[in-house]
């Protein structure tokens, strides 16, 4: 696993294996970075990154195969979380299966909870998909 830290702590990338625990792990990571932001960011605004962390990461380890890249940025004013992945497949909303429980929460979810979402599919192969939330409350 690749751990890269840069200045003052507002940056952060991490490459996994994409294996079983990653979604965990990544989580774990994410919570490590939102400890360290100055100012300190809300509990609620950490809970929104948590679940945005876990559902790019699920997507990425369900429906890319290989290793998928956590990015985290904290400008003081923007909480970006990116997760770029092998695929170049790129999401699309769909009805949530409340029957059978095949999915179909997490585009909507992360629309929700993110100022914006953004998917860049790379010439080289895969995609990376961006989420913006409001680090601060006004």
């Amino acid at each position: 696993m690749e751990h890269r830290m840069h200045p003052a702590d507002c940056h952060a990338v991490h490459r996994f294996d994409g294996r079983n625990g990653t979604v965990t792990a990544a989580r774990e990571y994410a919570q490590q970075f939102l400890e360290r932001c100055v100012p300190p960011l809300t509990a609620a605004v950490k809970g929104d990154a948590l679940l945005v962390v876990s559902e790019l990461v699920s997507n990425a380890v369900r429906h890319a195969p290989g290793p998928c890249t956590l990015a985290l940025t904290d400008d003081r004013q923007r909480l970006t979380v990116t997760v770029s992945d092998t695929s170049a497949v790129t999401p699309v909303a769909r009805l949530p299966d409340l029957v059978a429980g095949t999915g179909g929460f997490g585009w909507h979810l992360l629309h929700r909870l993110a100022q914006q979402v953004a998917v860049e599919v790379h010439a080289s192969g895969g995609k990376s998909v961006t989420a913006v939330l409001s680090s601060r409350t006004a």
